[in-house]
């Protein structure tokens, strides 16, 4: 039975992948970086640190520091972000359905705080959720389980009781070793034969306005 449901942010949310390749686009430019477009591929949902770390020089690293260096990419994917903002299609329309079944929402994203909150306050979604959990609350970000386990024991629930809403194969691989009772994936950032084929999702769905009944998705 449903208890709870924990939403990843980035990709999930919203659907704002692009915006993120565009911050990045002109963050590494600043810093003469080049051959960063593969590597990001392969990070996605996961946290700064680890994104900082792999696509940056280590001497620039060194100079600015991981935190530094996020916090400058992350202003300028808000600052390109705001104007065109949304959440994914379906997205409000679910969390009024849960909210009516009485299934506690939570996030557990790796993203900075002032990101959740960004995107929490311009879509005007944060009243639908109980528990935030962000990558600066936690120790490792994904795949590392610890963000949905904190987010499950936030929302007053086990982890075999949560329903999982996640985009990407770190996130999904996270939600997995946590032991989410389930887990949909939504097909903005992957498509849905990669998300069908190489992730342990267990429903696969373009956006929210496939979930007309969250109690189909039941376990």
């Amino acid at each position: 039975m449903i208890k709870a449901a924990i939403f990843d942010m980035d990709g999930t949310l919203v659907d704002n992948t692009s915006a993120h390749i565009r911050a990045f686009e002109l963050f590494c430019a600043r810093y003469g970086v080049e051959g960063w477009q593969e590597k990001l591929k392969t990070v996605f949902g996961m946290g700064n640190d680890d994104i900082m770390r792999l696509i940056m020089p280590e001497e620039v690293v060194r100079e600015k520091g991981v935190a530094a260096l996020a916090e400058e990419k992350e202003a300028i994917y808000r600052e390109l972000y705001a104007p065109e903002i949304v959440p994914v299609p379906g997205l409000v329309e679910l969390l009024e359905r849960l909210r009516e079944a009485g299934i506690r929402c939570g996030v557990g994203s790796s993203g900075c705080r002032k990101n959740v909150d960004f995107v929490l306050e311009k879509c005007r979604i944060g009243d639908f959720f109980s528990a935030t959990v962000c990558g600066d609350m936690v120790t490792r970000c994904k795949p590392d389980p610890e963000i949905y386990l904190t987010a499950a024991a936030a929302l007053g629930a086990e982890p075999a009781e949560c329903l999982v809403f996640e985009d990407a194969k770190a996130g999904i691989e996270a939600a997995s070793r946590a032991g989410a009772g389930r887990i949909v994936a939504i097909a903005t950032t992957l498509d849905r034969a990669t998300l069908e084929t190489e992730t342990a999702a267990d429903v696969v769905v373009d956006d929210f306005r496939g979930i007309v009944d969250p109690a189909a998705l039941s376990f």
